[in-house]
């Protein structure tokens, strides 16, 4: 989720008069040090990654075939789990892609990380350096065991539909399209700015500790707005509801508990959408916006999103 944390919080006391610097990366490549099968169309790799210091656990949907196929990056939101990714908990994500000749790629931990390398060591949230693994480690391993073709695409939701767009936008040669759900494209406006920080402090961490404080450059360098040209060319898909509870709220107690902080949640990342989609427009960049008439910051809709911007992103991988 965006996030739900009412105060936004200091920066985090490391208990020395500075903040530890995040680890240069390990010497060595990223290796597999274990494969676990869940199933005939689902492996999990455990990898050796010299960029996050420790092994990383993804889970990859795949067909039983080995014909050569694209691969679909898919982020998850701000609780994303430490035993598998929320996608396949919380959706149908791996029966509704059974029967495409797609890889599914799912990274597993990374809460209130944003997929993104962190400048320092957060206290509670320790070492990230996603961006590094999911670009510059993963990809390769990906295509070895899976027979990847190097066509990519990413998505995601909430958290994860932000780092989607900044991984698109500062790694355009790496994807060919993007989508986002319910997510809030932005990171250097004042409100914005706020978001992404209540949002990694909800799980206890820093933001500071992620892009520095609010005038650091990073800000402007991880943000998708600023860095919007880079989606030329590319497709982009978004969607998001209006905070309004609609059928996915009543399909189970749990949808029912989300929906309660979901709907302001919601109507935050509507506008965060609309003026994503006036920057693109003003850059005359292609989009489809998808504005959906119910909906709060939910899963049963996010699984909805899923299925609607495949075709899109169908397309882009071929």
């Amino acid at each position: 989720m965006v996030g739900s944390a009412p105060a936004i919080a200091d920066p985090v006391d490391t208990g020395s008069s500075a903040p530890e610097a995040a680890p240069e990366p390990a010497h060595g490549s990223a290796r597999v040090t274990d494969v676990k099968q869940l199933g005939p169309q689902r492996t999990a790799l455990f990898i050796d990654s010299p960029a996050m210091h420790r092994v990383v656990q993804v889970q990859i949907l795949h067909p039983v075939n080995d014909k050569p196929r694209p691969s679909l990056y898919l982020l998850d939101g701000v609780d994303a789990g430490n035993d598998q990714n929320t996608w396949t908990e919380r959706t149908d994500a791996a029966v509704f892609f059974a029967d495409k000749n797609v890889n599914v790629v799912l990274p597993v931990g990374g809460a209130a990380s944003y997929y993104t390398d962190w400048k320092w060591i957060d206290p509670v949230l320790g070492v990230n350096a996603w961006e590094t693994f999911l670009t510059g480690e993963l990809p390769s391993i990906v295509d070895a065991r899976f027979d990847g073709t190097g066509a990519n695409a990413v998505a995601g939701l909430s958290m994860g539909g932000h780092a989607a767009l900044n991984l698109i936008t500062r790694h355009p040669q790496l994807y060919r399209g993007v989508a986002a759900y319910s997510s809030c494209p932005d990171s250097t406006d004042a409100n914005a700015q706020q978001s992404v920080r209540a949002t990694v402090a909800s799980r206890g961490g820093n933001a500071t500790n992620m892009w520095g404080p609010d005038n650091d450059p990073d800000w402007a360098a991880h943000d998708p707005v600023t860095n919007a040209d880079a989606l030329r060319g590319k497709s982009v898909y978004l969607s998001v509801g209006n905070g309004l509870v609609g059928p996915g709220d009543l399909q189970s107690s749990t949808a029912l508990v989300d929906s309660a902080t979901g709907v302001g949640l919601e109507l935050l990342t509507m506008n965060c959408t609309r003026q994503f989609q006036a920057r693109l427009d003003s850059l005359r960049i292609p989009a489809q916006f998808v504005y959906r008439p119910v909906g709060t910051h939910s899963w049963p809709y996010w699984q909805e999103d899923l299925h609607n911007s495949w075709p899109t992103l169908a397309k882009a991988l071929g």
